[in-house]
């Protein structure tokens, strides 16, 4: 144990008081009067939705926007919502953050005419260019026509004359900022609404895309091999359209299987086999409400990246990546074959089991066998260009499970991956939800890249991986996820993503916390029983609070005098001090020392005394999930499940 004699907390005492003067003379701020507004693509963006921002970037309205200069923030905090940064300029976190705001400018719909259309979008007359007003001399229209798709917005005017005449105009009321502030909500709470309805619209089309895929198995048997054509191809070429070749059960030789009509080829069960030459794809599909289902597949090809070796080196690089990814050799390969459906089928392949080129599919009960070494083999499924639904699917070996490539709005759900590099893997690709699937001893669970927006990765389990998850770009939705017996949990970077009722327990480092930004919320975590809780050595000290709402970190030696649920101090788990306190007595001996004591109280006044790292200023005292346990041992019941539905 360690004990600090009163000479060594005398002497600690004195050194923490001369760094706490040199750091007060290090940050010195500029009056509140002395800022300007700046460009808001040269702000650091947050609030709002990003289904807001991207129809408003697509069809032309507005979205009344907000600019915050803080204290003790090198940057400008631009908000897509004016309510967010009027929420956020009296919020403790903020404050703690980012210091006290020197001055909030919004968006002025004075003088250039606001109009609310049919759909109640704020637009100006002739598109007329808006400027910037101090919020504190603004008044507000709240409770208006005017709305995005997540609920009413706020609409500032500098001439009260004009925000009274848009009132009688389109309904509301004109108040000053004071009151918007007073109104103003948690915006977290409107947020996660909004990413749960998105994740109910995801679940329901991906059902109606599976439900009418169902017709195309319901078919009529126009042709039996074997008894009305020699062959599987010849059986094909005489169908006619909207029908079902049979493939009774045997082993099948061909060379590529072409369907270029509205056909089903259905086999017997994993007792029909087609068996390709080894030179290419097996059966390729060219025809819109197309089907291929219960049979087995193998000879696939080996060429994992034929595309690439045919494209000239000026072609800039994600065209290059869209035709090795999409142009190799398949089980099955969808191309242009828009409302085509795979179901009960098994593909042994060393290159990629199905490729979906611009074809909006349903995929579901499939099973791909890729080369035992990620880098001999491909894909399991890869999605270019269009939405499709993956579920209920086995990828086993390979590369990646599911590799989608501006494939927005896809569902990948329900899929169990194992012993391959990724298990889903996005580029390009916006607005998809990976939902329940369980991942095995990858290199990486679940990675979005190449910064796209309004991802949701929502219920999947991912254990024995390098990585948990890993997401770039904005607004991802990250929730009700296990992150367990990893090297990294999850990774928090990007911007403006939101963590939620995940549980990351048992890795070497429960989250690795690098985004540049503070800009991401976390809270309402169960982040326990790993070697490392938090690494993170970039950017600004983040704050992982949320009005009043933090995450539970296990059993901490602090009190909760009050009895709220809350430790009665904030929680570093990044630093060295508080990483330690339940491991070492020296830390927590350390932790209650004056000294320390003091250094806390001065971190929350000096920004230069923060440094790098995240802090939680309302650490849980029980953990979200009261059956945290039964999660935890869960894995081997999951593993056998999916097992058995692969031997099926």
């Amino acid at each position: 144990m360690v004990i600090l004699t009163p000479t060594a907390t005398r002497w600690a005492t004195a050194v923490v008081a001369l760094v706490v003067v040199l750091a007060s003379l290090s940050f010195v701020v500029p009056a509140a009067g002395s800022v300007s507004p700046v460009e808001f693509d040269d702000t650091v963006k947050t609030g709002g939705t990003a289904v807001d921002v991207q129809q408003a970037e697509a069809d032309g309205f507005e979205v009344p926007v907000a600019q915050v200069h803080f204290s003790r923030y090198r940057y400008v905090m631009g908000y897509y919502d004016v309510q967010t940064a009027a929420a956020d300029t009296q919020s403790p976190e903020s404050a703690r953050q980012f210091g006290d705001p020197l001055a909030v400018f919004v968006t002025d719909y004075a003088h250039v005419i606001p109009l609310v259309d049919d759909d109640g979008h704020l637009r100006t007359k002739h598109n007329r260019a808006t400027g910037w007003v101090e919020a504190d001399e603004a008044v507000f229209v709240v409770e208006s026509g005017a709305r995005v798709a997540s609920g009413p917005i706020v609409v500032p005017f500098s001439d009260p004359a004009d925000a009274r005449d848009f009132a009688d105009e389109y309904g509301g009321e004109v108040v000053g900022w004071k009151q918007v502030q007073n109104r103003a909500e948690n915006p977290l709470s409107a947020r996660l609404d909004a990413f749960e309805s998105s994740v109910e619209a995801h679940h329901a089309r991906a059902d109606q895309t599976t439900a009418a895929s169902e017709r195309l198995f319901a078919r009529p048997v126009s042709m039996v091999v074997g008894d009305d054509a020699p062959t599987i191809r010849a059986a094909v070429e005489s169908a006619p359209a909207n029908t079902t070749v049979y493939v009774p059960p045997g082993t099948y030789e061909v060379d590529t299987v072409e369907l270029n009509r509205s056909i089903t080829l259905l086999g017997a069960g994993k007792e029909t086999e087609l068996v390709g030459d080894g030179n290419g794809s097996v059966v390729h599909v060219r025809a819109e409400s197309a089907a291929v289902g219960n049979l087995s597949i193998g000879g696939v090809g080996d060429v994992g990246t034929r595309g690439v070796q045919a494209t000239n080196e000026s072609v800039d690089w994600d065209t290059r990546v869209t035709l090795a990814y999409g142009r190799g050799d398949a089980g099955i390969v969808l191309d242009g074959a828009n409302d085509s459906a795979i179901r009960d089928v098994r593909i042994d392949t060393p290159a990629s089991g199905v490729i979906a080129r611009e074809s909006r599919a349903s995929i579901s009960n499939l099973t791909v066998q890729g080369a035992d070494k990620p880098s001999d083999g491909f894909m399991g499924v890869v999605l270019i260009g269009q939405p499709s639904v993956v579920q209920h699917s086995t990828f086993l070996d390979g590369r990646d499970g599911v590799y989608t490539h501006r494939a927005d709005g896809s569902v990948v759900r329900d899929n169990y991956m194992e012993s391959g590099r990724y298990g889903v893997h996005e580029m390009y690709t916006s607005d998809t939800l990976v939902a329940d699937n369980v991942v095995r001893e990858n290199e990486i669970g679940v990675i979005i890249m190449t910064r796209p927006v309004g991802n949701l990765v929502v219920g999947n389990d991912v254990r024995d991986s390098e990585f948990g998850f890993i997401p770039a770009g904005s607004d991802t939705y990250v929730a009700d996820n296990v992150f367990a017996r990893n090297e990294y949990g999850m990774d928090v970077s990007g911007d403006r993503q939101v963590y939620v009722r995940n549980v990351v327990a048992g890795n070497h480092v429960g989250v690795r916390g690098s985004s540049t930004f503070p800009t991401n919320v976390v809270v309402s975590n169960d982040i326990v029983g790993n070697d490392v809780r938090v690494e993170s050595t970039l950017g600004p000290m983040r704050t992982w609070t949320v009005g009043g709402e933090g995450n539970y970190w296990g059993e901490l030696p602090v009190a909760d005098a009050d009895g709220d649920g809350t430790y009665d101090r904030a929680f570093e788990p990044s630093n060295p001090v508080d990483a330690n306190l339940t491991r070492d007595p020296s830390a927590l001996v350390l932790s209650n020392s004056p000294v320390m004591e003091a250094l806390r109280s001065v971190r929350d006044e000096i920004a230069g005394l923060r440094g790098s790292g995240v802090v939680d200023t309302a650490p849980r005292t029980k953990a979200v999930h009261d059956d945290m346990d039964t999660v935890l041992n869960t894995s081997a019941r999951i593993d056998s499940q999916y097992t058995e539905r692969a031997d099926d």
